[in-house]
């Protein structure tokens, strides 16, 4: 049976696993599920996750969800070598610590992201704004000294960041405030095999809805 995913190109986390799925060259089978109208409720994506969240995967009958476990998952199973997700321990638990970090990014960009698409903010307050210049700080931090997120050489948590940054971006433009993270970000789009074919699309119709959403975006370039 081949490989099913469970997505919505809107989704930076269903983007990652996207992306991953092209780097290993899996043949997989698209089931969208278009959380904007509720799907994610219907009974019968709720018996593949009852937390009713996106990405999910079927791969032979195991079903795994949240998009973490899900790469980490993809290489260890289907991996032709090691250099995305480390056998060594301590190369592995920094890929896994930049991982859980990227979680932060995520969850404040979605409380965010969330808001607007319901209606309920039109304009970002200034705590909105520190929040998410904090978290591109802290990338950058990251990414000093470094040409990949978890070292020299491209890994999974590269994917986690990379279809975050978009969004990043629409918030709080980086100009030429972080020149790390606008050269990791090329290095990133010219070796992830499929990149713009998986991520453009999605990434682009996320970011017309924030914009359609904001009843002004002068916040957004606040300093």
């Amino acid at each position: 049976m081949p490989l099913v995913l469970h997505y919505l190109s809107l989704s930076p986390p269903a983007r990652t696993v996207d992306l991953v799925i092209h780097a290993l060259g899996l043949a997989a089978e698209y089931k969208v599920v278009d959380t904007l109208n509720k799907e994610q409720f219907k009974p019968e994506f709720l018996k593949l996750n009852p937390l009713h969240t996106i990405p999910v995967i079927v791969d032979d009958g195991f079903v795994l969800w949240e998009s973490h476990a899900i790469i980490t998952y993809l290489v260890s199973k289907y991996g032709k070598d090691d250099s995305l997700y480390p056998k060594d321990l301590k190369k592995r638990a920094i890929v896994d610590q930049r991982l859980h970090y990227s979680n932060d990014v995520f969850y404040v960009l979605r409380r965010i992201t969330r808001k607007i698409l319901l209606g309920q903010l039109k304009v970002l307050s200034d705590d909105y704004i520190h929040r998410v210049r904090e978290l591109q700080m802290n990338m950058e931090k990251l990414l000093e000294g470094n040409k990949f997120m978890a070292g020299d050489t491209l890994t999974l948590a590269d994917y986690s960041y990379i279809t975050l940054v978009d969004v990043l971006e629409v918030f709080q433009p980086m100009e030429n405030k972080f020149p790390h993270i606008k050269a990791w970000e090329a290095r990133c789009k010219a070796s992830m095999k499929s990149f713009d074919y998986v991520n453009k699309k999605g990434a682009a119709e996320i970011i017309a809805k924030i914009k359609d959403g904001l009843s002004s975006m002068e916040n957004i370039f606040a300093t």
